[in-house]
């Protein structure tokens, strides 16, 4: 009997040291750092007081790996690199392992907790991120912050009523640059594009020159006036963005759609491909697309198209890896594989953001679009009557909404809206305008 167990004690005491060896050197995870910026977003101080502030704090936490202060902050900073750069696949995948490391020492960080929501929305996790945010609503009901993140899952599901008493809230306890932007979407989804403008107006005012977060307000009012058909104006918000920020990529290609719609497609490419160069964002790549289409580069425009669709298709797979996450774009992809005229990709897609958010306007949209060009037009107008629920007047809305009545029997009905979306802002979409001017010219 003694002789059986000896051997097994030793087995028995080998494996525990073996354990311990092994947990010792794992230890915990590795600090993720900073990536360099590049191109025209490394030039000037503000690269170098952020890298400076990244440091100091990886810094703190190597010389005392408890202190989650620091490493919530650092968490903060690369959520904020990440959109300064588009480097979201990076950025927030390094910020998610701080947070949680975070939430590990501390379950009930409600500042974590908001992180990680926003963080979830970023991605598109809109679900995941409203649990995220009604848990920490309920910690620190008194936060402003909380009541946006609320706001925006509420919006990105559908749930607009719910988004709007959220908006109100976030207002009446903390009105400032975020609190404006969320009501002046809300009121341009609403069709109240004045009220909208005015909300926008107020968020620009609110913030401090120069930094992203103003500078993307003041991008956003140039396109209020952009979609209303007021492109002097617009023009003059992007020409301050980019003088108070420059080279920033949004601002890039607000004025490349300007000089688009005025048909200098030359200007419009040049922008476009500054801004590509200077943050990873598939929109840019997706737009020169039409604008090499309306320059006669079909050779161009297809391999921006292929382009897009692999950027897109590249960030749905690492969602479908993590589901925790991951970048989901299948209402992007559909819109992508449609240019590409694969429509049965498209339909696949705009199905699986559907089953994820059935509510939501823009969803039901882009579904109902998908649809049309397959030439099923009792489908698309089902969608469509959802997507105009909340009396959006957006001009590419009109006219695709215009387009599928005059498809199923309500011909007058569609002509009208055509007609309005025509005259407002005919340079929105040059494919949905084209549809739509041959459909008029058919009278």
């Amino acid at each position: 009997m003694q002789k059986k167990l000896y051997p097994a004690l030793l087995l028995a005491f080998g494996l525990a040291v073996a354990a311990i060896v092994f947990f010792k050197k794992q230890g915990p995870p590795a600090l993720p750092e900073p990536k360099n910026r590049i191109g025209t977003l490394a030039m000037g101080g503000e690269w170098l007081n952020t890298k400076a502030a990244m440091e100091g704090l990886l810094a703190k936490l190597r010389a005392d790996p408890s202190d989650q202060k620091s490493r919530l902050l650092l968490a903060e900073a690369y959520m904020q690199e990440g959109r300064v750069t588009g480097n979201h696949p990076y950025y927030d995948a390094a910020a998610m392992q701080l947070l949680q490391e975070v939430l590990k020492a501390e379950p009930e960080s409600f500042e974590a907790l908001c992180c990680q929501a926003s963080l979830s929305l970023t991605q598109h996790h809109f679900s995941q991120g409203l649990a995220l945010a009604e848990k920490a609503q309920a910690l620190n009901p008194n936060s402003g912050y909380v009541y946006g993140l609320l706001t925006d899952a509420n919006v990105e599901l559908g749930h607009y009523d719910q988004a709007v008493k959220m908006a109100d809230k976030m207002n009446q306890v903390r009105p400032d640059l975020t609190a404006y932007a969320r009501v002046s979407y809300l009121r341009e989804i609403h069709g109240d594009v004045p009220g909208a403008i005015q909300a926008m107006d107020m968020a620009v005012k609110a913030g401090f020159a120069g930094l992203e977060q103003t500078e993307w307000s003041r991008v956003a009012l140039g396109h209020l006036y952009e979609v209303s058909g007021h492109l002097d104006q617009a023009q003059g918000y992007y020409q301050q963005a980019l003088a108070l920020r420059p080279n920033y990529a949004y601002a890039l290609a607000g004025l490349a759609r300007v000089a688009a719609a005025r048909k200098d497609y030359a200007t419009a490419i040049h922008n476009l491909n500054l801004a590509r160069a200077t943050v990873k964002d598939y929109a840019f790549t997706d737009e020169l697309v039409d604008v090499y289409r309306l320059n006669k580069q079909p050779a161009e425009a297809t391999k921006m198209a292929q382009e897009s669709v692999a950027m897109l298709a590249d960030a749905a797979q690492q969602a479908n890896d993590n589901e925790e996450l991951g970048h989901y774009t299948d209402r992007e992809l559909a819109y992508a594989y449609l240019k590409t005229n694969e429509l049965d990709k498209a339909l696949e897609h705009a199905k699986i953001e559907y089953a994820r958010r059935p509510d939501n306007i823009d969803v039901n949209e882009t579904l109902a679009w998908v649809h049309y060009k397959r030439g099923e037009y009792a489908e698309a107008q089902k969608y469509m009557t959802v997507a105009r629920r909340t009396n959006s007047q957006n001009p590419v809305l009109l006219c695709r909404a215009g387009l599928i009545l005059s498809k199923t029997g309500q011909p007058a009905e569609g002509r009208a809206l055509i007609e309005k979306a025509v005259q407002v802002a005919p340079y929105l979409n040059p494919e949905v305008t084209a549809e739509g001017e041959h459909l008029l010219a058919a009278r």
